[in-house]
């Protein structure tokens, strides 16, 4: 008898939540955002996730019949919390990197960006002093930049100190009051931040270009896809350059 009250109450149990659940629901991803990387991705002075990639996934949500939530996260953490399942997939600025791809799969790729050194306007040192002479160079963890400054160190050949920072903009902050000499990051975000006449670009690093595209976890295919034929769509659609105007992406 109390094997036949379980398995009533189990069935009864499946029966309310299928109740519970809209017909017709549609499915819901959500997308992690670095939260200091204008303009791709950001969180506003609301509070609210905000930018270029952010306003993208939304139009190819709405294009493609799903819901997106945008979660912020901290940068170096952001690949761990996709392949834990804590978020669907990212579309933030990410460059699909070989190393990364051995660890995640990349929509097609959207933008193209280098690697450079950002300075204060009225800074006289150029890339090659910057590099070999001790200075302080600032990068965000977890990125291709920190990855790139590592690895040009472990060739004897340069002379430079790396500060790490959870973003780009706390390295801004240092580069301001001096604490910092030069700070290294995607050419997107350099020409975000030189548009007020602040900063100016020191140089690029050679064969730095990567390209930008959105991630998902390994065998999550129907995702992938989905994520693909919508970003086909939104490039060639006439909201994809007036997204590219009203954030200045060039």
């Amino acid at each position: 008898m109390i094997k036949k009250i379980a398995l009533v109450l189990s069935v009864l149990t499946a029966f309310a939540c299928l109740c519970m659940t809209p017909a017709g629901a549609k499915e819901v991803y959500i997308n992690g955002i670095d939260f200091g990387f204008p303009p791709f991705g950001y969180v506003d002075k609301a509070g609210k996730p905000a930018g270029f990639d952010v306003e993208c996934a939304n139009w190819i949500a709405k294009e493609m019949g799903f819901e997106v939530k945008h979660q912020a996260m901290d940068w170096d953490g952001i690949i761990p919390a996709l392949n834990a399942k804590k978020i669907d997939f990212i579309a933030s600025g990410m460059s699909a990197t070989e190393s990364r791809k051995k660890i995640v799969n990349f929509t097609l790729p959207y933008y193209e960006v280098s690697q450079v050194l950002l300075v204060l306007k009225e800074k006289t040192d150029d890339f090659n002093t910057l590099l070999t002479t001790g200075k302080k160079i600032g990068t965000q963890r977890g990125t291709t930049s920190t990855k790139r400054l590592n690895d040009l160190l472990a060739t004897g050949k340069y002379n430079f100190k790396i500060v790490e920072y959870d973003s780009t903009d706390l390295s801004m902050e240092d580069l301001k009051i001096g604490r910092i000499d030069a700070s290294s990051m995607d050419s997107s975000i350099a020409n975000e931040l030189n548009q007020d006449g602040t900063y100016k670009t020191a140089g690029s690093f050679e064969n730095s270009t990567e390209e930008y595209g959105y991630a998902v976890r390994k065998g999550d295919d129907e995702l992938l896809n989905l994520l693909n034929q919508g970003l086909k769509k939104l490039m060639a659609d006439p909201h994809w350059q007036m997204l590219k105007d009203k954030h200045n992406i060039h």
